[in-house]
């Protein structure tokens, strides 16, 4: 593809298309499309089961008055008032005063604060997003994940930024929640195409085409998934030795339920996959590569080496990247993810500003040209230089990661 066909696919999926949704699923076919007219294989589409909720009311006020929200997806339903306390540390002393308060948090609600605030007696619970600085006055639409609550359900809303700064500076005051909505099981699903090689053994590319409420998702990341669509058409037209797995991810940002249903589905084809190529945010006007190595620290120094001699700017570490080749990392599948990060100031994610405006197509061509010289030679190898064993720190950082073990402060 050249730079004009990437960038049309922004153009053409330039819509909200949050998990589980009809605009999801639109995506989804969408890239089979790609794949079948781009490779000439047929791509196919593998469902799986995640929550679903649909918001009949949501109310918060304070002191009687309004604030505007939107109430928690698969939080229940109910209606709790009690003083509103804001939590800015979680340190033993102020988790304390979370008994009988609805509790404010900074940033994302997170399965330790959540359960903290629970075990400390909260009754309810309210977040922010948006930013002080900009006009706009944005909520982002979100949900309690099941593996945040584990079952222990309390009414929650969202608000702006403003509004919650607003409320903390007159000293909080008597607040209400009162949430209603419907809760049942729905449907994402993600695309499979696959490309044989030589041998039973596989390289698996993953990227995610899902969106959060506000966001059309153009850096997070359909740049990723267009980066497939690069590779899977390119490694179409040349040989390869290991096989060639591409699966573009569903509903990624509501807990990379998409790459941990393929882990579970195909967890014993997973004994045969060497490594595991992950695309999240790439091509943005301004901003660094890096690549993390959930693997062995040598593909670190490998992918350092190989950009010095191609002449790309880049860095590498090691380490479990936000994305879906995590659930592969914890079957023990090396990975490695690419990105490209921008500054905050320069490029945000996960709302209304997510668009191709902050994408230009000299730099997806840059940054999958690297991505898809490193995919050559580990698809063409006589043998894949990565170690299949995930070192010791990894595992650790894993179970981090994945809520079994709780890092010390």
């Amino acid at each position: 593809m050249d730079e004009k066909e990437i960038m049309q696919i922004f153009a053409d999926t330039a819509y909200v298309r949050t998990g589980g949704s009809g605009e999801e699923r639109r995506c989804a076919e969408y890239i089979a499309e790609k794949c079948r007219a781009l490779t000439g294989r047929e791509a196919a589409l593998e469902p799986f089961d995640v929550d679903m909720a649909v918001i009949r009311a949501a109310r918060f006020t304070v002191d009687g008055q309004e604030v505007p929200c939107k109430g928690y997806l698969c939080a229940g339903s109910g209606t709790v008032q009690a003083p509103l306390y804001y939590l800015p540390n979680t340190d033993p002393a102020s988790l304390a005063g979370c008994r009988g308060k609805i509790v404010m948090i900074d940033g994302y609600l997170g399965h330790w604060i959540y359960q903290d605030m629970l075990d400390n007696g909260a009754v309810g619970f309210v977040t922010y997003d948006g930013d002080a600085n900009y006009t706009d006055r944005d909520i982002d639409q979100r949900e309690l994940r099941s593996f945040v609550s584990n079952g222990r359900l309390v009414p929650g809303v969202n608000i702006n930024a403003k509004d919650a700064i607003e409320i903390v500076r007159r000293g909080g005051g008597t607040a209400c929640i009162q949430l209603e909505q419907d809760q049942s099981v729905g449907r994402s699903q993600n695309v499979v195409l696959d490309l044989p090689g030589q041998t039973e053994e596989h390289i698996v590319f993953t990227a995610h085409y899902d969106s959060t409420s506000l966001s059309l998702g153009a850096y997070d990341n359909m740049s990723g998934s267009a980066g497939l669509l690069a590779m899977a058409e390119r490694f179409s037209k040349e040989q390869h030795r290991y096989g060639l797995r591409f699966v573009w991810c569903g509903s990624e940002e509501r807990g990379l339920l998409g790459s941990k249903a393929y882990a579970a589905a195909h967890e014993k084809e997973l004994e045969k996959a060497v490594l595991n190529i992950n695309l999240d945010m790439i091509g943005s006007v301004m901003g660094k590569f890096i690549a993390c190595v959930t693997g062995e620290e040598k593909l670190v120094h490998y992918i350092e080496y190989m950009a010095g001699e191609l002449g790309f700017g880049m860095e590498a570490r090691q380490g479990v990247y936000s994305s879906d080749s995590t659930p592969l990392a914890d079957k023990g599948v090396p990975a490695v993810s690419f990105a490209r990060l921008a500054p905050h100031n320069t490029a945000t994610i996960h709302n209304s500003y997510d668009t191709a405006a902050l994408l230009a197509g000299s730099q997806m061509r840059a940054d999958i040209g690297f991505i898809g010289a490193f995919a050559a030679r580990m698809a063409t190898a006589a043998r894949c230089p990565v170690g299949r064993e995930m070192p010791e720190n990894m595992k650790e950082k894993l179970d981090y990661y994945l809520l079994r073990k709780r890092e010390k402060k």
